[in-house]
């Protein structure tokens, strides 16, 4: 597999597994907001769509043509991070397909080095190349599956993925597996600071 065929099999296990965070949920589980900052798991994919319509569309050259008024200038903070009630779970889930679809067309037609230009990035950084943006979006698409199975764990106790990447243990385990992080985090904190010595 040569480099670019690498990434972008990263990128699409990672957009894989956060889609997956999804399923078995009802409306109300995927939009529950379960941080203080709203992170929720429907937000997720429409964030990340958004981001893949944005760096493999207009970055290259590419646009789409799919409307995205949550990320006008005029739009709300944050609206890119959650979908509203009139947004159906449908059209987000079609939405991130569509978006992978135009991403993945960008990376086979363009080689590593292709140019391209990111004008919401510092200026000093807005010139990039496709390997470039292929490296930064499967560390925002692991990024945000990250959130996603934590948050799919604090929903309904359903955690890792379906490469058997967590130890399969009973409820029983689990609880004292935390309790003995927890006993460790105690028993450190109770310790002398070692920048005091």
């Amino acid at each position: 597999m040569d480099p670019k065929q690498t990434l972008h099999s990263y990128l699409r296990k990672e957009r894989d597994a956060l889609l997956a965070k999804l399923d078995g949920l009802d409306e109300r589980g995927v939009r529950w907001p379960m941080t203080p900052t709203g992170t929720n798991l429907l937000g997720l994919v429409k964030h990340t769509a958004s981001m893949e319509l944005g760096y493999f569309g207009d970055v290259f050259g590419r646009p789409s043509g799919v409307p995205l008024p949550w990320l006008a200038d005029d739009a709300e903070v944050n609206a890119d991070m959650w979908a509203t009630a009139e947004e159906s779970r449908e059209e987000i889930v079609e939405l991130f397909r569509v978006a992978a679809a135009h991403a993945d067309a960008t990376i086979e037609a363009l080689d590593l080095g292709a140019p391209g230009y990111v004008p919401w990035w510092r200026p000093e950084g807005r010139d990039v190349t496709l390997h470039r943006i292929l490296v930064h979006m499967c560390a925002e698409m692991a990024r945000h599956a990250g959130h996603a199975d934590i948050i799919r764990e604090l929903i309904d106790g359903a955690a890792g993925d379906n490469d058997g990447n967590l130890a399969e243990l009973s409820t029983e385990k689990w609880q004292a597996y935390r309790l003995r992080l927890e006993q460790a985090a105690i028993e450190a904190a109770a310790r002398p600071s070692r920048a005091a010595e």
